[in-house]
């Protein structure tokens, strides 16, 4: 017998539960706010909408379904398993977070704040929440396949990620490295920088984005459903044992970017989530290219 569905509910605290937790009181947070030049109503107006959000959905759920939560800063020790349908009560950068621990399983994304948020991730209302789960467990429902970005290292440690990858120092400072294309026949090239980003298309409109102007736009940006990767070195320092001729590329299907460390430690996070990242030492190898998973956004 097959389980029922699960909708796994994800959110976030907001920043009214942030700075009470902070500053202990409703009044001490007016308080604080107060002295920055900001109404402590405005936080709480939207800290409201945000949770009625998540009552709207949680009523939405059919009866016949099980149902469970999950903050943000649990993500990395939440279990979701294959029937679960996972709906996204946030910002679209919740739904980013999200991805890097689901294997294939259908995402709704729901904005709690439209207007105040881009709506990329995010595209439905509350209302919506309903005829959103009927139609993630039907077949033939309307779904995306976001492509997803991974790197793998030389000891199994894997991440995934849905908007970029970055390989670097914690601190972004210089970090060394061997740097090279699979694929294509010439010697790997030791390079020094402040970090490697590889990302996706739907990367696209963030940090990747910002790099690719500073370059000039020169190799087209992908589409998020594109299975195609864009990457960049980060100021690259010339010298006389280190070099700059591969600073930025794409990777298609079966390409893969590889990194050999030269620095004593080495971090490799994905779309944000420094607290959750591999770390890398002398001699280690990496791999990222496309991942094999998807992110499935319901439309």
């Amino acid at each position: 017998m097959s389980l029922a569905p699960r909708a796994v509910l994800v959110h976030r605290r907001t920043e009214y539960e942030e700075l009470l937790a902070r500053h202990g009181t409703h009044g001490q947070a007016a308080f604080f706010l107060a002295g920055r030049g900001r109404s402590v109503d405005e936080v709480l107006r939207r800290h409201e909408r945000t949770h009625q959000a998540l009552r709207d959905v949680s009523s939405a759920v059919p009866l016949t379904w099980r149902s469970s939560r999950v903050e943000r800063a649990d993500l990395d020790r939440f279990l979701f398993a294959p029937e679960d349908v996972v709906v996204v009560v946030g910002q679209d950068g919740l739904v980013a977070n999200t991805a890097k621990y689901l294997s294939g399983q259908p995402v709704v994304g729901i904005d709690t704040d439209p207007g105040r948020n881009p709506g990329v991730l995010v595209r439905h209302r509350r209302a919506d929440a309903a005829a959103l789960l009927r139609a993630a467990t039907t077949a033939g429902g309307r779904v995306e396949e976001l492509t997803m970005v991974e790197a793998v290292a030389d000891d199994t440690q894997r991440l995934v990620a849905l908007n970029e990858i970055y390989l670097g120092s914690a601190g972004h400072q210089t970090t060394r490295y061997r740097l090279g294309v699979e694929g294509e026949t010439a010697p790997d090239e030791a390079q020094a920088s402040s970090g490697v980003l590889v990302g996706t298309g739907t990367g696209a409109t963030g940090w990747l984005r910002s790099v690719w102007l500073e370059r000039a736009g020169t190799v087209p940006m992908p589409a998020p459903c594109d299975r195609r990767l864009l990457w960049f070195v980060r100021e690259a320092w010339p010298s006389p044992a280190t070099g700059t001729s591969r600073v930025g590329g794409e990777l298609g299907r079966g390409q893969a970017l590889r990194l050999t460390v030269e620095s004593d430690r080495v971090v490799v996070f994905g779309d944000g989530m420094e607290a959750d990242a591999l770390e890398l030492t002398w001699g280690q190898s990496v791999r990222l290219g496309i991942a094999d998973t998807s992110l499935r956004l319901v439309t």
